[in-house]
């Protein structure tokens, strides 16, 4: 049984999700996740909805929480969320479903959430995929913008990133297959993490696996290098719902709000208000909806 970190401990079994006239919004345990939750709570709230967040440890938890009704809506990443709900349906071993175009890995998911009463509602224009780093010194010396500058500048790479993406078709394949980019090798490190970025600010890297939205990037000296071949799938950014507790088109309009507004650039910052500058979530994401005209009251 998942023991929610908020709600005063109460299990999802208990918490009763929208049958209880309060709309039940999930949140991962990490910033963006928080910072979505908020933003989809606060919108919600000036549309006449009363809701609680309930921050789930992980996917495998707050997804059947979802499709139960214990948890109403929650902030989602279209290809990650599609090839989870493939995996569930065909196996591990599935073929993969989500692509780089976001219309084509739209239908996918989709196709996969209605038959669990899940609506997925439109996606926008933010994206959180894998994203590879370099320090801005070595972006300047190669004349690097995009990972094709890297792939054509013949610099051999060492890689901090998980053991896993030796295998995987996003990271050391992917560089090697679309951009020529010469991975020497991978240094195990926790992806996106401060060892990591750590590691390519000493030169002890060349490049790191992160996401497009790290907001602390600026602080290591790092940049990001332009996935212009579109290896990474289409991570959007989008709100999905139980369909019989929360399918409403007066729910679907205020999320709505913040998907037609929000961008990465946005994502971003407002990650880098909460991690760097050690704002709350929920007034991030008040001062955000205020500076956007996306409340009413």
């Amino acid at each position: 049984m998942a023991v929610l970190a908020a709600g005063g401990g109460r299990s999802l079994e208990e918490s009763g999700g929208g049958d209880s006239g309060t709309l039940v919004i999930g949140s991962a345990p990490f910033t963006e996740s928080r910072i979505l939750a908020e933003l989809y709570a606060r919108v919600l709230e000036d549309a006449g909805y009363p809701t609680s967040i309930k921050t789930v440890d992980a996917r495998e938890l707050y997804e059947p929480a979802l499709e139960k009704g214990q948890v109403d809506v929650v902030p989602e990443y279209a290809a990650t969320l599609a090839e989870f709900l493939n995996a569930k349906r065909h196996g591990s071993d599935a073929a993969p479903v989500a692509s780089p175009d976001v219309g084509t890995t739209m239908a996918a998911l989709r196709k996969l959430a209605e038959p669990r009463g899940l609506k997925v509602l439109p996606a926008g224009k933010a994206v959180d995929q894998n994203a590879f780093a370099v320090s801005a010194e070595f972006a300047a010396k190669h004349g690097l913008k995009t990972l094709s500058d890297l792939g054509k500048s013949k610099q051999k790479v060492t890689l901090a990133a998980g053991d896993e993406c030796a295998k995987r078709p996003f990271c050391q394949p992917g560089l090697e297959k679309t951009y020529g980019i010469d991975v020497a090798g991978i240094d195990p490190l926790d992806v996106g993490s401060v060892q990591a970025k750590q590691a390519v600010k000493n030169g002890k890297d060349e490049m790191v696996l992160t996401v497009t939205t790290d907001a602390t990037l600026d602080q290591f000296g790092l940049v990001l290098l332009e996935d212009d071949k579109h290896l990474q799938n289409a991570d959007n950014v989008l709100p999905v719902v139980n369909a019989k507790s929360a399918g409403a088109k007066g729910i679907e309009d205020a999320l709505n709000k913040i998907t037609r507004v929000l961008t990465t650039e946005d994502l971003t910052e407002l990650n880098k208000k909460v991690d760097a500058e050690r704002l709350k979530p929920v007034d991030v994401a008040g001062d955000y909806l205020k500076e956007k005209g996306l409340l009413e009251r």
